[in-house]
């Protein structure tokens, strides 16, 4: 292996062309539309974005107002979906305005690039849902999904090499009209001591019909 990437690399070196492709090489691990041009057909998740053309029929008088949302995301995130769920699942349950302002304080990259998904949502909630206050919304969901991986190689010493990995990620976020819940996430199950407490409480208040 390390004879075939020797031979290789003094071909790419001795080539005339050697620029050019360098210069092909490094824009395509950079997300630049040269990347489109590896796999043409893979074009990045879409079902995500066609629940914003979703239309319910007319509500009765006596429903409950249905709450507008709007869903948006951003693809090929230059970025490590690990490192993007922590970020992800941070903002979850929070309103917009408090959601900007924490990643505003968040020294992540992938803050910046959450932020800016809020962001545009917002506005597209404003301009294409008819959303009439723009901070009467909340992230009801924020999650991440991988992307593409593009593989290199990387140098070592003694004539070795090793496989280097660019990964990419897509986010995910839908935002709703409304106030966020009191508690986003469900509570922790009780533990046997707590279930105990609470049956001894319970049967001490029970009431016996007809006893003395």
């Amino acid at each position: 292996m390390a004879t075939y990437l020797a031979t290789t690399l003094r071909r790419l070196v001795l080539s005339p062309h050697t620029s050019t492709r360098l210069v092909a090489a490094a824009s395509l691990h950079t997300g630049s539309p040269l990347a489109k041009n590896w796999n043409g057909h893979n074009t990045g998740p879409q079902r995500w974005l066609q629940y914003n053309k979703v239309i319910y029929p007319p509500q009765q008088p006596d429903e409950p107002a249905r709450p507008a949302y709007v869903c948006h995301q951003k693809t090929n995130i230059k970025y490590s979906p690990k490192k993007m769920w922590y970020v992800a699942s941070f903002v979850r349950g929070m309103t917009v305005d408090e959601a900007v302002k924490q990643l505003s304080f968040i020294d992540k990259k992938g803050a910046s690039y959450v932020k800016e998904a809020i962001l545009e949502a917002v506005e597209l909630a404003v301009k294409r849902h008819n959303v009439e206050y723009r901070t009467n919304l909340w992230v009801a969901e924020s999650f991440c999904g991988k992307g593409r991986v593009f593989k290199g190689m990387r140098r070592h010493a003694r004539g070795r090499s090793g496989e280097v990995e660019y990964k990419h990620c897509h986010y995910f976020v839908r935002l709703e009209e409304g106030t966020p819940p009191e508690h986003y996430y469900a509570a922790a199950p009780k533990t046997g001591e707590q279930q105990l407490a609470e049956w001894e409480e319970a049967m001490r208040k029970r009431k016996v019909i007809g006893s003395l």
